[in-house]
């Protein structure tokens, strides 16, 4: 099994929208996410982090902190380590860029209405981003 390292940013506007990009290509291409990808040679998380934000969405990013660590699947001999660090934004011109098909800001009650990848609003709720579902409903 092949591991390949990844970054992904977490970035809240002063409204306490989530930064989000919608993916170009496969996987799971249409759907929406964090901003992120696989860590060059020799690149840190933080360092990866901020340059997929720039290159996704023109937005330049001062990293804060790491939030944890998602593991996906992707194909029978491949998974992401993905590392969720938390992140503001501090420049540039929101628009899309590289593979990101589309980008926005929402709101947390809006991700819901979202076609978003699997298994992101489960993480940003683990990682204390968006506050859990109420028992129930």
């Amino acid at each position: 099994m092949r591991t390949v390292r990844a970054a992904a940013a977490v970035v809240l506007d002063e409204r306490g929208r989530l930064l989000l990009v919608q993916r170009g290509r496969a996987p799971q291409r249409g759907r929406w996410t964090l901003p992120g990808g696989a860590l060059e040679p020799g690149e840190t998380v933080a360092g990866a982090a901020a340059r997929e934000v720039l290159e996704e969405t023109g937005l330049r990013v001062r990293v804060r902190r790491e939030l944890g660590t998602v593991r996906v699947p992707a194909g029978e001999d491949l998974v992401y380590e993905v590392h969720d660090v938390e992140a503001v934004a501090c420049g540039g011109t929101l628009r899309a860029g590289d593979d990101a098909a589309a980008v926005r800001w929402a709101s947390p009650g809006e991700l819901a209405g979202l076609p978003t990848t699997d298994g992101l609003i489960g993480h940003l709720v683990r990682f204390g981003v968006l506050p859990p579902e109420p028992a129930g409903g």
